[in-house]
């Protein structure tokens, strides 16, 4: 590309960049949060759904722990991969079509857990379904951010980011009333029905504007914002005037993967894996976990273990709600470095009072979960403003593999502890996880509130 060429589509994408930045939150893109939402809705609650057919399937299977460790952890594992793939094929043909892929993938393994057989069977139906749902949670993270100015960017997309601990929630009401009525094949029953619907509305969705923009496509990108302009004049809304902004030239460039570990981007692509992994061990070990601990450690009734876990989800869910809205407000790095050092006391709380019973770590686990819960569903938001729109979708999947790999080690994590050491040393090694994660927000993490995309990230 020669540079009066570069110089003009620079210029081109400031325009776009200026003219999305002015817009409202229109009917539109409410209609977008919804749609992406229901999808991501039904993610979450496929992500969750086995932790409460587990207890159920220990009995009828005859699992040993760590046969429950891996069932567990498959679906994290499989996310790994998906997060990985699906964040570079979204780089290169879309958001849109990416976000068709994955859906299909993990509706059709959703299909086939209901017929799962046995502990190797589940694992590899997990497995693979984990690689659909790792694939469309940060692509469709990066899409969201893609669309909404800086002023405005936190609160509307945690209020989308929201309905994925609302989704969680949900799989604790769904496990509660279903299992013990129906069995655990209800629960994946529940999953599929909606999930299929959303396939269809993934085909009114415009792509992008964005990422258009950067692969050359400016003609397409242009339409885009303008519908979206006409729609904000229809509904009533005065648009102000486009305040220009540089953008790098290299804003237009292609992606390279490579350039997540160069220049600034190394120290933030290295700062956003510590704080993946950090809270996802600690959060999804014991989300996961709890039901099966309260029915095999303290021997409560089945759906007694369910709604113990039921109440911690919508702990997860309050504390998520406030985060949301209040984020924009208290900036990114402050909110995570003071979570995770304020969930270090219900942990060590747990850690230290020896014999423990079932409302103490309901309690206090609950607690514990609901601080870090306001971290785990924010930090889509916080890595996709870390990247230009070239590295987006890439450089959130690959931090977000390591939530897969968080989310892996936690389960196998307590599986070990539990069986060699107790119950309390589970807490010990979650409260010192979540002092690591405080620690590299304090020393590394940056500030992202209330910034333009293109002036974080050149």
């Amino acid at each position: 590309m020669t540079a009066m060429a570069s110089g003009k589509t620079s210029a081109t994408n400031a325009e776009l960049v200026a003219r999305l930045e002015r817009l409202p939150i229109t009917r539109r893109l409410t209609l977008i949060r919804v749609v992406i939402g229901s999808a991501t809705f039904f993610d979450a609650y496929t992500v969750l759904a086995i932790a409460f057919a587990v207890p159920q399937l220990v009995t009828a299977w005859n699992l040993s722990p760590a046969e429950v460790g891996l069932i567990l952890s498959a679906g994290y594992a499989g996310q790994l991969v998906g997060a990985l793939f699906f964040g570079h094929l979204a780089e290169k043909i879309g958001r849109m079509p990416t976000l068709l892929i994955t859906i299909v993938l993990f509706v059709s393994m959703d299909i086939a857990c209901l017929f799962a057989w046995g502990a190797w069977s589940m694992i590899m139906f997990r497995f693979l379904q984990g690689i659909g749902t790792g694939g469309e949670v940060p692509v469709a993270s990066a899409y969201i951010n893609e669309f909404v100015g800086a002023r405005r960017r936190g609160r509307f997309f945690l209020l989308y980011e929201v309905i994925f601990p609302v989704g969680l929630m949900f799989a604790g009401l769904a496990g509660f009333f279903l299992v013990p009525a129906f069995g655990w094949r209800a629960m994946f029953i529940v999953g599929l029905v909606p999930a299929v619907l959303t396939i269809p509305l993934r085909r009114l969705m415009p792509e992008s504007p964005r990422w258009l923009a950067s692969v050359g496509r400016v003609q397409d990108a242009n339409t885009v914002v303008t519908r979206l302009e006409d729609e904000a004049i229809r509904a009533g809304h005065a648009l102000a005037q486009p305040v220009l902004r540089p953008v790098d030239p290299k804003a237009t460039a292609r992606s390279d993967w490579r350039e997540l570990f160069r220049g600034v981007y190394r120290k933030r692509t290295f700062m956003i894996w510590g704080l993946w992994i950090s809270v996802y061990v600690v959060n999804n070990g014991l989300i996961t976990w709890l039901p099966t601990l309260y029915k095999e450690v303290f021997k409560a009734p089945l759906q007694t273990s369910l709604a113990y876990g039921w109440i911690t989800s919508a702990a997860g869910v309050a504390a998520s709600i406030a985060c949301a809205l209040l984020i924009d407000r208290v900036g990114r790095k402050r909110w995570y470095t003071v979570a995770f050092l304020a969930a270090t006391v219900p942990l060590g709380l747990l850690a230290g009072l020896g014999q423990l019973s079932t409302t103490q770590v309901v309690i206090f686990a609950s607690i514990a979960y609901a601080i870090l819960q306001t971290i785990s569903f924010s930090l889509y938001l916080y890595s996709a403003e870390l990247y230009p729109t070239r590295l987006r979708a890439i450089g959130t999947g690959f931090g977000s593999a390591w939530l897969r790999a968080g989310s892996s080690l936690g389960p196998l994590l307590v599986a070990w502890i539990v069986a060699d050491y107790g119950i309390s040393w589970v807490f010990a090694a979650f409260a010192a996880v979540a002092v690591i994660g405080g620690l590299i927000t304090a020393f590394f993490a940056i500030e992202t509130k209330g910034r333009v995309l293109e002036e974080l990230s050149p």
